[in-house]
């Protein structure tokens, strides 16, 4: 079903999500994270991923969906070196916004998938951004709490 994606302000999106339980039924969760993906891609023609919290759900959950979906439950951020990349950050909760902010360039994620298999995967990138910007609302953190300065905001048509 396609849920509400909180918006900028809302409180929920500063609170830090919980662990999801194995055994916990997380499929409901997963189908609503889909659907709502899907729909904002409809309207803004924009979208690779989403976190449970942008739903109001406080699950440690992110729904990646590029050729095909990939569902992140429990994950975890390293960081192989400290080499960062300078990029503008957008997000569904606050769709005509970008912010300036730094990122590393590469990460690796730990995660359980669907069948609570622990995986692994080595990003880099756009997809190591990604990655960092969904996992930071797991813990509560908006792109906009790390913008590189007072002055890097933008409204969507006036990038430079």
């Amino acid at each position: 079903m396609v849920k509400e994606i909180l918006l900028l302000g809302d409180k929920r999106l500063y609170q830090k999500s919980e662990s999801a339980q194995m055994g916990k039924d997380l499929d409901p969760i997963i189908a609503d994270l889909h659907d709502t993906l899907m729909d904002f891609r409809i309207r803004y023609q924009a979208g690779r991923a989403i976190a449970a919290p942008q739903i109001g759900v406080g699950e440690r959950i992110i729904y990646m969906h590029l050729d095909s979906p990939t569902v992140f439950i429990n994950p975890e951020l390293e960081f192989p070196d400290g080499e960062e990349m300078e990029v503008l950050d957008d997000c569904m909760s606050f769709p005509d916004l970008y912010v300036r902010v730094k990122r590393h360039k590469r990460c690796i994620i730990k995660y359980f998938d669907t069948g609570w298999k622990k995986r692994e995967m080595i990003l880099e990138g756009d997809l190591a951004e990604l990655l960092q910007h969904e996992y930071d609302h797991l813990d509560g953190i908006l792109a906009t709490m790390r913008a590189i300065d007072n002055k890097a905001f933008y409204m969507s048509g006036e990038i430079i």
